[in-house]
C-alpha cells in the first residue's frame, strides 16, 4: 500500500523560520522523519509527499529516500490547494487503496491492523481512524453506527444543547480511488470540512476504526513539548498496539456517576466529585480507561439503546469539558430473566457478557491486545470483583454507589484492594 503525506504546514504557532512545520525538530529528528520510519517499519515502499510553504527544505533532507530504503516522490503546490485539492494532484498515480498523513501529528499505530480493518469491507470508499481527546469540543467529532459506519460528522463549532461522543477524526486516513471522483481539480478543499461531508450525503461507506494508540498533533507550543517528552520517555512506541497493552477498567453507575436504581432519565446522570481527576490522572498514564457496565433495562424495555447513547454521549461531554475522556465503553444489553411487560424478548438471556461473566473484560482484551494480569476494574459491587477475577484482572472496590453491599451473596470473596472512591483507586494504581 502506497502512503501519501500531505505536509503543506507552516507552523505559524510554534513560531517557526526558515522552516516548514513537518521539519520542526522533536529530539534532534523532524517531525516527518518519524513517520517515514514508521511507514518503513510496516514494509511501506513508496511514498508521495505533498508539500508547498518552504518545500525545498523538504525535499533537501528527504531526496528520493534511499537513505530509509523507502521510494520517495516529491509534489509540490504552486498555490495553496487545501488537503484535498492537494491531494487530488496524485489521481493519476493512485489506482489501489491508499494511506493517507498528515505530517503535523506525531504517531506510533499498528498499521497492519488498521490496513486489515480497512480490508473487511472494501466497498467502503475511506476508513477513518478516529479516536477521543482531552479536547473534544473543539475538534470535529464522528457519529458512528453499530457497523462502525461513519453516520455523521460534527464539525466545530458544535450544535448547542446536544450532547455528542467524544470520537474525533485523528487525521489518518485510507481511502479507495473513487475518492478522486469527488474532488474537484484546482480548487482549495478540506477532506474533513468538504469532502468527508459529501462523500455522507452521497451514501458513500465512510468506516471509523476507534483506536487507543498514540497519534496527535503538535500544532501549538505546549503540545509540541508534551509530545516532544513522550517520544522521549517511550511512551509513543509503548503504545502501539503491536504490544501488549494495560488498561484500568471502570464499572459505571457508583463509580462514575451517582448510584440512581435503574436509571434511565438522562437528567439524572452526574458525575461523582473525584471523576474528572481519575480519568485524567489515568489519561495522561500508559493505562487504556474502559468503562464496562451491564445495562439490563434495555431487555427490560426501560430504555433503548438509543436512550442508552445519549446518557454516554453526555458523559463524554461532561468529562471532555474538562479535558478528560474514556477510551472505549462496553456494555451487556441483556438480563437472564424474564417477566416484565414491556421486555425485549431475544435480549432476555443467559449471555456471556454480563457481570459477572468475564465477558466485556475479555471482549476489550481482543480488541485492544490488552494484559489482563497487568490491568485493574474498579467497581462497587462484589460481583465486578468476580467478573475481575473471571478475567484474571486485578479487582479494585470503592466505597462510592453500592459500596460492596452485595458482600453477603459473595462472602466467599475478597477484592485485591479497595479503596474510597475512583480518585483515590486512580492516583493508587499509576503509582504501583
Amino acid at each position: 500500500m502506497k502512503l501519501i503525506i500531505i505536509a503543506g504546514g507552516k507552523g505559524t504557532r510554534l513560531g517557526l523560520q526558515n522552516i516548514p512545520k513537518p521539519m520542526a525538530k522533536m529530539n534532534g529528528k523532524p517531525v516527518l522523519e518519524y513517520q517515514i520510519e514508521l511507514a518503513v517499519l510496516y514494509g511501506i515502499q513508496e511514498v508521495y509527499i505533498l508539500s508547498g510553504y518552504l518545500s525545498e527544505v523538504i525535499v533537501e533532507h528527504f531526496g528520493d529516500g534511499s537513505k530509509w530504503n523507502i521510494k520517495i516522490n516529491h509534489i509540490v503546490e504552486k498555490t495553496p490547494l487545501g488537503t484535498a485539492g492537494a491531494l487530488k494532484q496524485l489521481e493519476q498515480h493512485l489506482n489501489e487503496r491508499f494511506l493517507v498523513f498528515y505530517a503535523d501529528t506525531v504517531l506510533d499505530i499498528n498499521l497492519d491492523q488498521f490496513i486489515e480493518f480497512d480490508r473487511q469491507n472494501t466497498a467502503s470508499i475511506a476508513s477513518l481512524l478516529i479516536h477521543p481527546n482531552h479536547h473534544p469540543y473543539d475538534s470535529d467529532l464522528i457519529e458512528l453506527d453499530a457497523n462502525n459506519n461513519i453516520t455523521k460528522i460534527y464539525s466545530k463549532p458544535h450544535p448547542k444543547n446536544v450532547y455528542l461522543a467524544n470520537m474525533v477524526n485523528a487525521a489518518l486516513y485510507i481511502f479507495s480511488p473513487n475518492i478522486f471522483n469527488y474532488i474537484e481539480a484546482d480548487i482549495n478543499r478540506d477532506l474533513a470540512r468538504d469532502i468527508f461531508p459529501t462523500l455522507i450525503e452521497k451514501n458513500q461507506i465512510i468506516r471509523g476504526y476507534k483506536n487507543a494508540e498514540y497519534i496527535t498533533d503538535m500544532g501549538t507550543k505546549d503540545r509540541f513539548l508534551k509530545v516532544e517528552n513522550d517520544i522521549k520517555t517511550g511512551k509513543v512506541k509503548r503504545l502501539n498496539n503491536a504490544l501488549k497493552q494495560k488498561a484500568i477498567f471502570i464499572d459505571r453507575d457508583g463509580v462514575i456517576n451517582e448510584e440512581v436504581d435503574e436509571l434511565s432519565n438522562i437528567d439524572d446522570f452526574k458525575l461523582l466529585e473525584g471523576t474528572i481527576s481519575a480519568l485524567k490522572t489515568i489519561n495522561q498514564s500508559d493505562y487504556i480507561a474502559i468503562v464496562i457496565t451491564n445495562q439490563p433495562m434495555i431487555a427490560k424495555g426501560k430504555l433503548t439503546e438509543i436512550e442508552l447513547k445519549t446518557i454516554h454521549n453526555k458523559m463524554d461531554s461532561l468529562l471532555g469539558d474538562q479535558h478528560a475522556f474514556i477510551n472505549d465503553l462496553f456494555y451487556c444489553p441483556h438480563h437472564p430473566e424474564k417477566g416484565w411487560k414491556s421486555e425485549v424478548k431475544h435480549l432476555k438471556i443467559d449471555c456471556d457478557c454480563r457481570k459477572p461473566k468475564p465477558g466485556m473484560l475479555i471482549e476489550a482484551a481482543l480488541k485492544y491486545n490488552i494484559d489482563l494480569e497487568q490491568s485493574y476494574f474498579i467497581g462497587d459491587r462484589y460481583s465486578d470483583v468476580l467478573a475481575a477475577k473471571n478475567a484474571k484482572v486485578k479487582s479494585v472496590l470503592v466505597k462510592t454507589g453500592f459500596g460492596g453491599a452485595d458482600k453477603a451473596k459473595y462472602t466467599y470473596l475478597k477484592a485485591d484492594f479497595i479503596f474510597s472512591d475512583i480518585l483515590e483507586a486512580a492516583n493508587t494504581i499509576i503509582k504501583m
